[in-house]
């Protein structure tokens, strides 16, 4: 089994939080780990994310990872939701090749490789202890990393909007071309009764 683990640089100079009022910015939404096995011919990146002591989740905040190559649609998961597995029907998940972003934040974000986006639709819901949001994941058909951002949006138990983006890695690699198709045995008999009539025809143009 291949298993390969990145921990983030917690509170390094990485990460940028911005907040919409002039009260000192703290880091909200990031991830703390990314593992990667394989699975079914593909690879599971999975990311641990935290959800920060004073802080808390309304319906429409969200999380995005940046160019997760070879993203296999329909992949993501959630795993050891907190505060239990009554909230996976809060979240959501979309894929774009640019953004969701929050209005805050400039993250590199390549136009040709596709993001993911969880997104909580969920009551609000508070984390008093600072621990993990669960496991999210999604297959990909790659499993070498590159640099990548991950960016979130949520709220102080406040009520201020916090938003920020940080490192983390993603999959990547290239996609290669369609191998040429082989003309079926059919195909290649048709071919072979059309060359003649097209050599008599040009034989009567000549003449």
């Amino acid at each position: 089994m291949i298993r390969r683990n990145w921990i983030a640089r917690l509170f390094a100079a990485a990460v940028v939080a911005v907040g919409v009022s002039a009260a000192p910015a703290k880091a909200g939404l990031f991830p703390v780990s990314v593992s990667i096995q394989p699975e079914a011919g593909n690879f599971r990146w999975t990311y641990n994310v935290v959800l920060p002591t004073n802080m808390k989740l309304q319906s429409g905040d969200y999380f995005t990872i940046y160019d997760f190559g070879g993203y296999v649609p329909g992949s993501a998961s959630l795993t050891s939701p907190f505060p239990d597995a009554s909230v996976l029907a809060n979240w959501s998940v979309t894929s774009s090749l640019l953004g969701k972003s929050p209005g805050r934040v400039n993250p590199n974000d390549d136009p040709n490789v596709p993001n993911v986006t969880w997104t909580y639709n969920g009551p609000d819901l508070t984390n008093p202890t600072g621990g993990s949001l669960g496991n999210f994941s999604a297959a990909s058909t790659f499993q070498d990393s590159q640099g990548s951002f991950f960016t979130g949006i949520n709220h102080r138990d406040t009520g201020e909007m916090d938003q920020n983006v940080t490192e983390t890695i993603s999959p990547t690699g290239q996609i290669n071309p369609p191998t040429p198709g082989v003309p079926e045995p059919a195909t290649l008999a048709l071919a072979g009764l059309g060359l003649p009539l097209i050599g008599a025809r040009w034989l009567r143009r000549k003449k």
